[in-house]
């Protein structure tokens, strides 16, 4: 290519590096060394320079940030749609990898991870730049022998997969097979040795698509000013994971359902300040106009099925048989969905005030967190261990519980516990990222907003 990825995404990134030098918390906030996980920030960042893959910087497209809300009883729970004007909404894609969660204990989102990120997007830049790496033709596992494990370990090769170095050749041994660990651990895949599946086709991603992830990530990281403190949260969007850090180090990672592609999960940063034991749900206007009247229409009884009362502004409660439900007149009420089991939130919840009005919470619909797709809330961030999360959380804040104890209190009175120190947690939307150590990690743009090179990948 004339205009080298390599020579341009060098001056960009000096830029983006320049910028959020000195007097960014990323620069003054002490360094905390781990290994490798994913990451990404909160509402919209300010305008950093842009790392194209063919063109001179312009200004980024903005990163959708929807509006959401947990959403609808056991088949739907989620969040509200944006109320800004509509755009178009990608398609859903089926997830390249086979999910496994991680077990690095280096945090996805650290104070280093924007430089780190950065200087990594030189990095696979100059591999686009030189050609890239070689397409593996086919599955290859124990006993392979021939071009396709010639390719792979070339392809392993360039992109320093392997721990040590893996001499050419074509037959598979079993330093080979570990490079391919080290190449699963690194994107969220099953570590088992052998390329196939989800693993060929994210050893065929082309390189150009790496270097667009990791800019894309390093742009929408600039600016972001975290609190991270002694304990923090992250969710990184893209891993559907949550980690829980302290001292640097995750001390529990969780496996989450985020948004689907029409209620996206927003970047939103927060402090954590209580744990909801029996939450009602408050439904927002969005899901009333466009769920709660279309199925009132065709089911009179679902609202008293779904446990779900009409309050009027004296919290009077309110017919439903009194509304007409061929109007929006049921968007003047309050709809409250009881606590219980059946609740769109699960039996406990995770309060972190924000303005997308999103958080963490439980969920009735538990068989969501065993599979490989998990975007398919409202917008909030559902966790399959948020027992043991909020017990974490409430650790410093009296009372000594425990999953177990919090657990016995299901089925009584809502109750809030306060935190006594808050806790800050951050959700980011990170399709590659790198850590202090500069490993890098990858994962699925779902919601395909990586915009730094795509006039490049249209050619």
């Amino acid at each position: 290519m004339k205009n080298s990825i390599q020579m341009f995404v060098r001056g960009a990134c000096a830029a983006l590096l320049i910028a959020l030098a000195p007097g960014q918390a990323f620069a003054q906030t002490p360094s905390i060394v781990t290994t490798p996980v994913a990451p990404q920030p909160s509402a919209p960042a300010p305008a950093a320079p842009v790392i194209s893959a063919t063109a001179p910087p312009s200004p980024a497209p903005a990163v959708p940030l929807p509006t959401t809300v947990p959403g609808l009883p056991p088949a739907t729970a989620g969040a509200a749609a944006p109320a800004t004007a509509a755009k178009p909404k990608p398609k859903p894609r089926p997830p390249i990898r086979e999910w496994a969660l991680s077990n690095d204990p280096t945090p996805s989102f650290q104070p280093e991870t924007f430089y780190a990120t950065a200087k990594a997007s030189e990095r696979y830049a100059a591999i686009a730049d030189a050609g890239g790496w070689p397409v593996v033709p086919a599955a290859v596992g124990p006993g392979a022998r021939g071009v396709a494990v010639a390719a792979l370990r070339k392809r392993l090769e360039v992109e320093g997969d392997p721990s040590e170095a893996v001499p050419p050749g074509n037959v598979w041994d079993a330093r080979l097979a570990a490079a391919v660990k080290h190449f699963q651990a690194r994107n969220g895949l099953r570590e088992t040795g052998v390329v196939s599946g989800a693993t060929l086709r994210a050893i065929n991603v082309p390189a150009r698509v790496r270097f667009k992830q990791l800019a894309s990530s390093s742009q929408r990281l600039a600016g972001v000013n975290f609190s991270f403190g002694e304990r923090y949260v992250v969710v990184n969007i893209p891993s559907a994971a949550v980690e829980a850090v302290e001292n640097g180090r995750v001390a529990k990672r969780y496996v989450a359902v985020v948004g689907d592609v029409e209620h996206q999960s927003p970047e939103v940063e927060a402090k954590i300040t209580a744990i909801n034991l029996n939450p009602t749900w408050t439904l927002p206007n969005s899901i009333i106009k466009n769920e709660i009247i279309p199925k009132m229409r065709k089911d009179p009884g679902y609202l008293s099925r779904s446990k779900i009362r009409i309050l009027d502004g004296h919290g009077t409660e309110i017919d439903p048989r009194s509304i007409n439900w061929s109007t929006e007149k049921a968007t003047n009420y309050t709809l409250r969905q009881d606590s219980g089991t059946h609740n769109a939130l699960g039996s406990i919840r995770i309060q972190m005030n924000n303005k997308y009005a999103v958080y963490m919470h439980d969920t009735p619909s538990k068989g969501y967190f065993g599979r490989d797709y998990r975007f398919l809330s409202h917008g909030c961030v559902r966790v399959q261990g948020v027992y043991d999360l909020a017990a974490w959380l409430l650790r410093d804040s009296g009372g000594d519980w425990t999953a177990a104890e919090l657990m016995a209190q299901i089925g009584h009175e809502r109750e809030d516990l306060r935190l006594v120190k808050p806790v800050p947690v951050i959700w980011v939307y990170m399709t590659g990222w790198a850590s202090a150590d500069g490993a890098v990690r990858f994962a699925d743009d779902v919601y395909q907003v990586d915009t730094i090179g795509v006039q490049a990948d249209a050619r």
